[in-house]
């Protein structure tokens, strides 16, 4: 587990700088994939599942970015950025919007989509592609305007 180790050997250079963000936010995310790996028992722990847990938190993040910007908390704004710069170290790079269009069009043409009724299975198939790399809330965008 590649991923796993490369975290643990993160939270001890953090321990070392004293970086404190850093290592809250490692820690944090360390004991949150022990917890997966306990829910997931007796199957072992994967690395999709380590990227379910991370994307998880980041989309947390985002969402309390949003949500404390408009009760105008620029500390905890602040605080959970850093928090989120530190998560989006972990994850695979992002597709950009001109490509997840084109993925888009390529599905909608493989699945034969025509209306709106047919968002579930190009959802499917789209995030199925992309694997992970392509954010769910631009997938969805891109997909109602074709379909549309």
């Amino acid at each position: 587990m590649e991923i796993r180790e490369k975290i643990l050997a993160d939270i001890k250079s953090a321990m070392v700088s004293k970086d404190t963000v850093k290592l809250n936010t490692l820690r944090f995310l360390n004991s949150a994939i022990k917890n997966k790996e306990i829910d997931s028992r007796p199957n072992p722990i994967t690395a999709d599942d380590i990227m379910q847990v991370i994307k998880k938190l980041v989309k947390q993040r985002k969402e309390s970015i949003e949500q404390f910007a408009s009760a105008g908390r620029t500390d905890l704004v602040d605080q959970e950025a850093a928090e989120l710069k530190v998560l989006e170290a972990y994850m695979p790079s992002q597709m950009t919007k001109e490509q997840i269009e084109k993925m888009v069009a390529e599905v909608i043409a493989a699945t034969g989509a025509t209306t709106i009724k047919d968002m579930g299975a190009v959802m499917k198939e789209a995030m199925a592609r992309s694997a992970g790399s392509a954010d769910g809330k631009l997938l969805s965008e891109a997909i109602k305007s074709k379909l549309n």
